[in-house]
Formats: C-alpha cells, structure tokens, sequence
C-alpha cells in the first residue's frame, strides 16, 4: 500500500500573501501626472545622476511608467510596447480631484439644498 497523498488546504493563504506584496509598487497615476510630468521634474528624471543603486545605472528612465531600464535599447523597446501605450493612454486622461473623489462616495453637496438663511428672506407683517 502506498502512502496516502494529503490534500492541499494552505493554497488560499499563498495567494493572499502574494498580493499584499509591494515589492513591484510603483507610482500611482496621480504622482506621475501632477509632479513628474511637469517640464521641469521631467528634465530633471531623464537627466539622473549616476546611481549605483539603481538599474541602469539611473541612466535610462521612462517618466510615464516611473521605471527604470538596463540598456537604452530596453528603453525603445519600451516605448514601442503595449504596457506603455497604454499608460499614456490612461495619463492623457485628468486625475480625480479630491472634490470628485468625495461626491463619489457620497460626502458632496451635489443635488442637496443649501439651507436658506432666516435673514434673507422678507417678514410679512
């Protein structure tokens, strides 16, 4: 008789452990357009020192995707690619503001009444 195989319960907590990972984190959309794509902090991303530290040397860095590469040739091929096309896509679109965010979820005055004010309106005596 062989041995019986035990069955795989732990799965579910691999996967949970996996997506809390933030190790591939990068920029959200907003940072990406409200600081980096700004001329001056554009010029000042593409033209890095040099950092040991980084890949690449910091040399070769896309300001749209907040990444960097290896090799200048990386980098074109990067722009050619599908991932980046579509984040300039997604970033010719405005940010949210914060008033959009919290009409939302409900917290702005849009389509209440605004309480009129006893002062405003005449005394019929």
């Amino acid at each position: 008789m062989g041995r019986v195989r035990r069955s795989r319960t732990h799965h579910a907590q691999r996967d949970v452990h996996r997506a809390s990972r933030t190790r591939a984190r990068t920029k959200d959309l907003d940072q990406i357009q409200l600081i980096d794509l700004d001329p001056k902090n554009r010029v000042a991303l593409e033209a890095q020192p040099i950092d040991l530290e980084k890949p690449g040397l910091a040399q070769h860095y896309c300001v749209e995707c907040a990444k960097y590469f290896e090799t200048d040739t990386a980098l074109q091929s990067h722009w050619r690619g599908k991932v980046h096309k579509r984040r300039c896509k997604i970033l010719k679109e405005p940010a949210y503001t914060i008033e959009e965010a919290e009409r939302a979820a409900g917290l702005g005055r849009e389509g209440k009444r605004t309480p009129i004010s006893t002062q405003a309106m005449p005394i019929d005596t």
